[in-house]
Order: structure tokens, then C-alpha cells, then sequence
């Protein structure tokens, strides 16, 4: 098959319509995770924290949550790392998980809820809620198809770097929009190949090639524990938190202690992690591990000594939702994934527009069997959705009806671009005089 300019725009094309509903969700739902704990602070009040000097000591705050939920037990402690927001605490009663909101420098329990905007929008981009790693592997897939369609763009837009501010305007809608996603997409080459690198260091991690999975996921060391040592089976509230945070930061000189992993059954470690002078790795890439019976650091692992491989993997996540620097690098990195995400929709209103002109009803087979293939999964998605919203989470009946009004929109606003107008512009073309 000989490659040429022709060859390279129908590649490009073909991943763009072919599975453009998938490919926009997501790249949609990763722009607005980028976001998602700003969107939390944004609606939900309870969250909210106001910057002080020094934080509350942790066995304030683990017992003021006793005092709350007596009968509860912890899973995981996260400490975010926007200082606006309240420490979220993974909380575990009666068999459901749900999430705790405490204020990291007041230690003062602010409220709960089965299910955050963040949490959503993650499961959303990692994994479209379809479960045995389906999901993770289709989202995973369009690392590689948004490289493609990266590499097969700048052949065939030749000299693309002598683009950067040229934009058509007053030659009609499709010269301007056909200008626009070329503009869009020249700004967005930086970004695009950062996250499909990123998408596809994910591919490999999770698909455990070379072996990468296991050298990167250190398995935790192991307690043995005599029946003397072994007090409650819920270790939840006899856990000295405020010595264990101690211990680590001793063990890591320089250690932000962040989130801790709270052991669930005897033999469990409590782990310990966090922020050090290592530039870019996120909190994992320093461990410590603490035996929960006697305060004893049983293992560490420091982000300055780990292994080339497990650097890269720390630095992925950062990296790809672009929470390294803060809120200024999110926003840009939401500005540009939005960028990337009206590539997808142009580039269809484009195609489907140009046909639309040349034939009556072109719309009709630009997708073939794709379009089908793309309402499938986006209807098993649906599904698995609101099984996992309603069966894992728990999720009250108005947060249901939030999530189902925002896909409404969603489609809605999708339907009258890209079926209403169409339609609109083949019934109003007059027939050409042959």
C-alpha cells in the first residue's frame, strides 16, 4: 500500500468519524477531571477549607470522626493537594463506601457523600464504568489512535509550523471552521502528544508488558502478627496517626506526609506517603511503611532513589492531568484538553458538512456500521453507570437526575449541531442546474 498525503487524511479522517463518539467522551471527561476537585469546591460547600498556617494533628481529626461514625472503619485517607480542599476520608460502614470530609487544619468533620465530582469523572476517564478492564483497555486504545492521528495530521498539513496564527474568515462557515480546527490543532501539538504518551504508558502498565506492572507496584511487606498483638480487627481507632506521620517523616528527611493507607486487616502495613524535593512524582513515589502494632518503620522507599521505570510511572499521572504545578498548570492543561476535545467535534461538523453539500443524504453513511458500534458501547457505558452509581456508591436520587441532566444537555446540544442543523442546511440547499 503506498502512503501518500490522500492516504494519511483518509487515516486521519477514518479515526475521527468512525469513532467519534467515544473519542470525544473521552477526551471530554479527562479535560474535565483535570478540573474535577475545583468543580467539588465549586458545589459542594461541605469540602471547602480555608488555608491556615499549621494543620490539625490527625488523631484530632480521626477522633472526631470516631465520634461521628463509632461504628465505622477507614479505607483510605486522602490529603488533597489543593490546601482549599478537606482532607477526604474513604469511609467504610455497613459494607458501603462513602466519603468524609474533614478540614485538615480545624480537624472539624465537615460532612459526607457517596460520591464525589472527582471520583466520577475518574471512573469516567479511566475506565467509562465498564467493568473487567474493558473499559480501561478501550480508553487506553485511543492513546495509540490520538498519536495516529497527531502524526498522520502534520503530513498531510504541510509546513504547519508557519500556521500558528492563520485563520480564514469571510469565505463562509466551512472555510472558517476547516481553518479554525487546523489552527486548533497546530496550538494543540504539544499537549496531544503528551497525553497520547501518557495514554500509552498507561497501555503498558496496565497491559503488563515487559513486565513494567510488577517493577512499578512494589508489593507491601507483610506482618507476621501473634494473636497477643492483634487487639480489634478494626485497627480504624487505635492507630497513633500523629506518631506514624512522625516516624515517616524521619524515615524521608524533607517528607510532606499526604495520604495514608489504613490497614484492613491484621497483618496489614500502614502506609505512609507523600510530597518530598523530588520535582514532578506524585505522593506514591515516597513510601513508608509502619507496622501499626508497635510504631516501627518496617520499609521505605524514597522517590529520589527508585528506579528509572518507576520514576517515569510517577511522573505519568501528574503529567497527563497536569496537577504537578498547581491550579495554573490544570487550567492550561484543561484549556488545551478542551482544545483537543472540540477537534474531535469540528472535525466532524467539517466532514459532515462537505458531504451534506455534495450529497443529499451523506450524513447517513458517513459512519456505516461505526456509528452503531460507537451507540453500543456508549449504551453499555450508560448502563454500567448507573448500575455502578446506584449498586457501589450508593448515589441519592438527585445527584441521579444532576448526572442524567448533564448527559441530556450533552446530547442535546451534540444533537442539533451535528443532526438538526445538518438536516437543516440539505433541506434548504436548492438542487444545482445541470
Amino acid at each position: 500500500m503506498k502512503f501518500n498525503k490522500k492516504t494519511f487524511f483518509k487515516i486521519h479522517s477514518w479515526i475521527g468519524i468512525k469513532l467519534s463518539i467515544l473519542f470525544f467522551i473521552v477526551c471530554f471527561s479527562g479535560t474535565l477531571a483535570t478540573l474535577s476537585h475545583e468543580m467539588d469546591w465549586l458545589f459542594n460547600s461541605e469540602i471547602r477549607a480555608k488555608p491556615q498556617a499549621e494543620f490539625a494533628s490527625r488523631n484530632v481529626i480521626i477522633q472526631n470522626f470516631q465520634k461521628e461514625y463509632p461504628n465505622a472503619s477507614i479505607q483510605y485517607w486522602m490529603r488533597s493537594n489543593e490546601p482549599y480542599l478537606c482532607d477526604i476520608i474513604y469511609k467504610i460502614e455497613n459494607e458501603q463506601l462513602s466519603y468524609v470530609f474533614a478540614n485538615p487544619y480545624t480537624g472539624v468533620i465537615q460532612g459526607e457523600a457517596s460520591i464525589t465530582i472527582q471520583r466520577f469523572f475518574r471512573d469516567l476517564h479511566y475506565f467509562l464504568f465498564i467493568p473487567f478492564q474493558i473499559g480501561n483497555f478501550i480508553v487506553l486504545a485511543f492513546g495509540f489512535l490520538l498519536l495516529i492521528s497527531l502524526i498522520t495530521a502534520l503530513y498531510f498539513y504541510k509546513k504547519w509550523w508557519k500556521k500558528l496564527f492563520e485563520l480564514q474568515v469571510g469565505k463562509g462557515s466551512l472555510v472558517f471552521f476547516r481553518s479554525l480546527h487546523r489552527l486548533v490543532g497546530v496550538w494543540s501539538i504539544p499537549f496531544t502528544l503528551l497525553f497520547s504518551i501518557t495514554g500509552i504508558w498507561y497501555f503498558v502498565e496496565r497491559a503488563n508488558i515487559a513486565g513494567v506492572k510488577n517493577k512499578v507496584n512494589p508489593i507491601p511487606p507483610k506482618l507476621e502478627v501473634s494473636t497477643m498483638e492483634i487487639k480489634k480487627e478494626n485497627m480504624t481507632f487505635s492507630i497513633d496517626y500523629d506518631k506514624a506521620i512522625a516516624l515517616a517523616k524521619q524515615e524521608i528527611p524533607g517528607l510532606v506526609p499526604g495520604n495514608l493507607y489504613i490497614p484492613q486487616k491484621p497483618g496489614n502495613i500502614l502506609g505512609v506517603i507523600g510530597k518530598s524535593d523530588e520535582p514532578l512524582v506524585r505522593q506514591r513515589a515516597n513510601r513508608v511503611y509502619i507496622n501499626p502494632y508497635n510504631n516501627k518503620v518496617i520499609g521505605s522507599q524514597k522517590a529520589s532513589e527508585i528506579s528509572t521505570v518507576m520514576w517515569v510511572n510517577d511522573i505519568v499521572d501528574p503529567l497527563h492531568f497536569g496537577y504537578w504545578g498547581g491550579l495554573v498548570t490544570k487550567m492550561i492543561w484543561f484549556v488545551f484538553g478542551l482544545g483537543i476535545s472540540s477537534l474531535v467535534l469540528s472535525g466532524i461538523w467539517i466532514t459532515l458538512k462537505r458531504k451534506a453539500i455534495k450529497r443529499k443524504k451523506s450524513q447517513q453513511s458517513t459512519m456505516g456500521i461505526w456509528k452503531y458500534i460507537n451507540w453500543f458501547v456508549y449504551g453499555g457505558m450508560l448502563a454500567f453507570m448507573y448500575s455502578s452509581l446506584i449498586q457501589k456508591y450508593h448515589t441519592s436520587f438527585s445527584v441521579l437526575c444532576m448526572i442524567s441532566f448533564g448527559w441530556l444537555v450533552v446530547g442535546g446540544i451534540l444533537y442539533y449541531i451535528f443532526v438538526y442543523r445538518i438536516d437543516k442546511l440539505i433541506s434548504n440547499k436548492k438542487p444545482s442546474i445541470q
